[in-house]
């Protein structure tokens, strides 16, 4: 166990933010599989916008790489295009 109060803050700390990152991650995980999931070209397009903000805002935070943001985006839309 930790013997400095620093370091026993920082494990606190540490298991605050990766129970937030669990939470922001499988949160994008089940809107991607949602917004796979619709056939309606119009509400695919509707909740786009919504998808694209939370994977750039993840990006920007780090929890995800701007590469995997951009790969997620680009499928999206092909998808949604597609229909």
């Amino acid at each position: 166990m930790a013997n400095h109060k620093s370091s026993i803050k920082r494990i606190r700390a540490n298991e605050k933010k990766r129970l937030e990152n669990r939470y922001y991650s499988k949160t994008m995980r089940n809107a991607l599989r949602d917004i796979r999931a619709i056939e309606d070209k119009g509400e695919a397009t509707q909740k786009l916008s919504a998808m694209t903000a939370m994977i750039d805002k993840l990006a920007k935070k780090g929890m995800i790489h701007k590469n995997k943001a951009a790969n997620l985006k680009s499928g999206l839309m092909k998808k949604i295009n597609a229909l």
